[in-house]
């Protein structure tokens, strides 16, 4: 039962990503997280831009609170930052190479300004009686992906592609007992020079959506080579001493609007033509995405060193859209610049909800917020869930006395099996609650799942979910990957025995799992490895390509109708096509 608080005592504090890609909310309720949810997972629009409507309505019935009771409203983006991109016009009409878009740019940071004043009076108007609180972007950022890693001292690296101006920033935090919260500011790069910007222009000339479909060039890179435009992409991309720029010739000066390509004819000229989306894919293409993942791990490595240089920290914190080149990430933690590489369950914008919230309690309040963690399963959860024996038309459903060893007898049968069972998991990885599960000793089952059930590219790999204290047996990994967040160089028993889990370039996206961490995946991981000898399963999410995770139990059941799914478990309930 939920306890109902008093509303004279309780400082709530709202933290939203909203209006914007990935809109999400997170609250606070007297400095402690009581949860976090994405729109996209309850609305059922992947990267939802809307309002989050559904996640506050959820998050303050959680808490057993009204509108009118939120004390801040905590928004993820500090519009008066803007301002300063128009500063930059004189010397962008100097240049020839950026003048034809020097006014369009400035003009296009207005319109944003103008559209977030228009944003915050509708915030003032949905909570009357709450303070607003704007938060630089990569502020947000960098407290999220320090709180949730619960370490004393750290660097943190934000890479993405737009907060207000700043594209990468480097921090230094720390908080020790005896001192009070420090998040410092060490190094800024300023736009136009963007990662973000430029792993997305690539990836729209490749043919896949911006801000959606990176994830598909970071796997296509393994199929090419780097080679033949590797001269391109460092003149596209230069590494400078403080960080590095980009070539206006190559990838144009950034307006904010659709209406301006981010790539150039010289570009295409130099590459290829524009790939069309659902047109062949051609080894020119895979060739451009290795030279893109290769540059991309470049800057990363040589913006995570300078992180540790200016910080002396041996714990280095990602966060930032750029953060989830899982590829990336796993290079950093190979290089041994650090002891341990932390990446937070949801690193891309929607996580900055909760950055938002704990930057505005940690302002008030000189004290960080408690309940961020090490906690990934913060969204609505079903436990008393109960299903017709029809539950949809060809659909039969049973409850299980024995669910763990059910599940784990049907997977080494080579069942394909969605889960669907506790609190929804923040971020973009499926971390066991809203998963698809299914055996790597099943023949075929990577071609099965992306053509039945995933409906996605041939060449997508699918990653592993392992017990952590068996982890180094598959992976060469020094320290745990609990929100599959690292690709990590496979062993050669995974070679030999799961190639089903080994991408082209011989890595594989890790989710190592304790009994603390999720009792139940464990428990089916342990009753699968009794069986097969090894307890190492294929986990991806519940969803099919373009849609979100299923958030919601009607999302799932539609998604076991329409797809390849076997069955579906979900709160306890085994539910079959008939």
């Amino acid at each position: 039962m939920k306890a109902r608080l008093d509303s004279r005592h309780a400082d709530v504090v709202l933290g939203l990503c909203a209006y914007t890609h990935d809109s999400a909310a997170a609250l606070l309720v007297n400095g402690h997280l009581i949860g976090f949810v994405q729109e996209e997972r309850l609305d059922g629009v992947k990267h939802s831009k809307a309002y989050p409507s559904n996640a506050v309505a959820w998050l303050l019935a959680e808490a057993g609170l009204t509108a009118d009771q939120v004390t801040t409203v905590a928004y993820n983006f500090d519009g008066r930052r803007y301002l300063p991109a128009l500063g930059q016009l004189p010397a962008h009409l100097a240049a020839s190479v950026t003048r034809a878009r020097a006014v369009p740019r400035a003009r296009s940071f207005l319109t944003v300004r103008r559209r977030y004043q228009a944003r915050m009076r509708d915030l003032s108007r949905r909570f009357p009686h709450a303070r607003l609180r704007p938060i630089q972007h990569h502020r947000a950022h960098a407290l999220y992906a320090f709180l949730s890693a619960g370490v004393d001292d750290a660097a943190v690296l934000i890479v993405d592609s737009l907060g207000e101006l700043q594209t990468t920033t480097i921090w230094h935090a720390a908080q020790h007992d005896a001192r009070p919260f420090r998040l410092a500011l060490h190094d800024a790069v300023d736009d136009p020079a963007s990662l973000g910007y430029a792993y997305g222009a690539v990836t729209e000339h490749l043919g896949w959506r911006r801000g959606d479909e990176e994830g598909t060039v970071m796997a296509l890179a393994a199929l090419g080579s780097p080679e033949r435009f590797h001269d391109l992409m460092s003149r596209a991309i230069r590494l400078t001493e403080n960080g590095f720029t980009l070539d206006p010739t190559l990838l144009p000066l950034r307006v904010l609007s659709s209406r301006y390509g981010r790539t150039t004819p010289a570009f295409t000229a130099a590459t290829c033509p524009p790939r069309l989306p659902g047109a062949p894919v051609e080894l020119v293409h895979a060739d451009l995405a290795a030279a893109l993942q290769e540059r991309t791990e470049q800057v990363m490595l040589h913006l995570a060193q300078r992180a540790v240089r200016l910080t002396g920290s041996g714990l280095l914190c990602l966060g930032g859209g750029v953060a989830m080149n899982c590829v990336a990430a796993g290079l950093i933690t190979q290089a041994g610049i650090v002891d341990e590489v932390h990446v937070p369950p949801a690193p891309g914008d929607s996580g900055t909800a909760i950055g938002a919230a704990a930057a505005a309690w940690l302002d008030t309040t000189g004290r960080p917020p408690t309940g961020i963690e090490q906690r990934c399963y913060l969204g609505p959860t079903y436990p008393k869930l109960t299903l017709h024996t029809e539950p949809r038309p060809g659909l039969a459903a049973e409850r299980l006395d024995d669910p763990v060893h059910h599940l784990a007898q049907r997977l080494v049968s080579g069942a394909i099996v969605g889960l669907f069972a506790g609190s929804l998991e923040a971020g973009p990885r499926a971390l066991g609650n809203r998963s698809i599960l299914a055996s790597p000793l099943s023949p075929g089952v990577v071609d099965r799942l992306n053509a039945t059930v995933k409906f996605r590219e041939p060449f997508r790999p699918f990653a592993p979910v392992i017990l952590a204290d068996k982890a180094a047996d598959y992976v060469q990994l020094r320290q745990p990957s609990p929100y599959m967040s690292i690709a990590a160089p496979v062993t050669d028993l995974t070679r030999t025995c799961l190639p089903a889990i080994v991408h082209a370039n011989g890595t594989a996206r890790v989710q190592t799992v304790t009994h603390a961490q999720h009792p139940f995946l464990a428990d089916v991981l342990t009753a699968f490895g009794a069986i097969t000898g090894h307890p190492v399963l294929i986990n991806t999410s519940l969803n099919v390509k373009g849609k979100p995770i299923c958030g919601t139990p009607d999302m799932a059941l539609a998604c076991l109708t329409a797809t390849g799914l076997d069955a579906l478990l979900i709160e306890g309930w085994w539910v079959t096509k008939c």
